[in-house]
């Protein structure tokens, strides 16, 4: 089997199979660690069709959302103007400048390599005192898509681990590197979380 390459037209077609591929809602644990942060600029990495950009503009937020998915983006127009949206594949295009907080949120692709270069350019993009907060499905999720997508390869899968190791520790304070589970009505999810503050110079 050959591998499934998770690129732009990966993405659009995803998007296309429906007209609305998300609930609309922001991810809960962005609302969860963001809501007690101070609201400055911040990057949505992979926003989709641009729930967790529209909810942070909403808190004060000055947003910049970010995705390789054209029709994605296109539909995050629709619902908001507050937002600056942007395509862009950030693996290997140039992030748009520094911010307070940079969120990612379900982000994976493949290869693995590039996602690896995603984060590394995603945390250079924190400004100093700034947050970064990584969601994503733990390995341990990795089972029930060997069920449900077979086609799609078991190394999009990472935990906290992998992405301390891309930060030098001297810059940064690591506050939550843990796995989750949220319950849903048809199952078990397990979701890592990954928040790290930039010390200031």
């Amino acid at each position: 089997m050959e591998d499934v390459v998770m690129d732009e037209a990966f993405w659009d077609t995803m998007y296309r199979e429906k007209d609305r591929k998300w609930s609309g809602n922001p991810n809960p644990t962005l609302v969860a660690e963001v809501s007690g942060l101070r609201p400055g600029t911040a990057l949505d990495v992979g926003c989709g069709e641009g729930a967790d950009a529209i909810w942070l503009a909403g808190r004060g937020w000055r947003v910049t959302g970010v995705d390789v998915s054209s029709v994605a983006l296109d539909r995050a127009k629709q619902h908001s103007t507050e937002v600056e949206w942007l395509h862009l594949d950030l693996a290997k295009e140039p992030v748009p400048g520094t911010y307070d907080l940079v969120s990612a949120q379900y982000v994976h692709f493949q290869p693995k390599e590039d996602m690896l270069e995603l984060h590394r350019r995603i945390a250079e993009a924190v400004a100093p005192g700034g947050t970064l907060l990584i969601v994503g499905h733990d390995p341990q999720e990795a089972h029930r898509h060997a069920a449900d997508k077979p086609d799609i390869p078991h190394d999009i899968f990472f935990g906290a681990d992998t992405l301390t190791s891309l930060l030098a520790q001297n810059e940064w304070t690591i506050e939550v590197a843990e796995t989750r589970t949220l319950d849903r009505p048809d199952h078990r999810m397990y979701d890592f979380v990954f928040k790290a503050s930039r010390r200031s110079a």
